[in-house]
C-alpha cells in the first residue's frame, strides 16, 4: 500500500457500501488484512465459473462486469469506478463467481481473501449484514435488467444504459455531459441485449437529433432530459 496513504484508504472504504456505518477503528482492522493488486487494462479479476476467492474495492480505474448467457451470449452487467465493491459472492461460501471482471482501464484495488473477509464478518456482525445487503442488491439489479430485455424496446433499453452510465460516470463540460470512460457501440450492444447494427442505427439518429455526440469510444450527452424521455417512453 505504498502508494496510498492511510486517509485515502479510509476515505474509499467509508465510502463502500460493503463498511457503510462501520467506525474507523473498524475500517483500519479490516486494512491491516488487505494487500494491493494492479490489473493493466483488458487483464481480468477473475472469470465466470472460477473459485470465489477475493473480495476486492477498486481504487483507481474501472472495470467491466459480464455474464456469458446459456446461449454463449456476452451481457454487460454493470461497470464499476473507484470505491465499488467486486466479487463480494466472496460471502457466501463454498461458490463461483457468476460473472467475469474486466479492467477496462489500468486498475489498482485493495483485496482481501475470502477466509479473511469470512473472519472479519464473524467478528464484526455490521460487515455481514452490508454483504448480503449488498449481495442481495445486485440480484435485484440483475432481475431489472433481465425485465427490462424482456419487456422494453431497444430503444428504450439503450437510453437506460445511457442513463445509468451519467449517474455512475458522467462529467458535465460546456458541451454536454461526457461519459467518462472507454465505451464503445458493442459495449452498448452487450449492455442492451441486441445487435450492434441495431445501437448503431439508434445512436446515429439521435445524433442527428442532436440528442448525443457519439465517437469510436466515447459518448457526450446533449440533451439528457429527451434519453428520460425515451427511457420512460414518454411522447418527445
Amino acid at each position: 500500500m505504498q502508494r496510498y496513504d492511510e486517509a485515502f484508504l479510509l476515505e474509499i472504504l467509508n465510502k463502500a457500501a460493503l463498511f457503510s456505518g462501520l467506525e474507523t477503528a473498524v475500517l483500519r482492522a479490516a486494512l491491516q488484512h488487505a494487500h494491493t493488486h494492479h490489473f493493466p487494462r483488458q487483464s481480468y479479476f477473475f472469470h465466470q465459473g472460477e473459485a470465489a476467492e477475493t473480495f476486492y474495492i477498486l481504487l483507481e480505474g474501472r472495470a467491466r462486469l459480464t455474464q456469458l448467457t446459456p446461449e454463449g451470449h456476452q451481457v454487460t452487467i454493470r461497470y464499476v469506478g473507484p470505491g465499488d465493491a467486486i466479487g463480494i459472492i466472496v460471502a457466501l461460501s463454498n461458490t463461483t463467481y457468476p460473472i467475469s471482471t474486466e479492467a477496462i482501464t489500468d486498475c489498482t484495488t485493495l483485496a482481501w481473501h475470502a477466509n479473511t473477509i469470512t473472519k472479519l464478518m464473524e467478528q464484526y456482525p455490521r460487515l455481514a449484514i452490508n454483504a448480503l445487503k449488498l449481495v442481495a442488491g445486485r440480484f435485484i439489479q440483475l432481475q431489472k435488467q433481465y425485465q427490462e430485455l424482456a419487456t422494453e424496446r431497444v430503444e428504450q433499453r439503450v437510453a437506460r444504459a445511457l442513463l445509468r452510465l451519467i449517474r455512475q460516470t458522467g462529467k458535465r463540460t460546456e458541451s454536454g455531459i461526457i461519459i467518462d470512460m472507454p465505451l464503445s457501440r458493442q459495449d452498448l450492444a452487450e449492455m442492451t441485449g441486441t445487435t450492434l447494427y441495431t445501437v448503431s442505427r439508434i445512436l446515429s439518429q439521435w445524433e442527428q437529433q442532436g440528442i448525443i455526440e457519439a465517437g469510436r469510444q466515447q459518448v457526450i450527452i446533449h440533451h439528457p432530459h429527451s434519453l428520460v424521455k425515451i427511457a420512460d417512453d414518454l411522447p418527445r
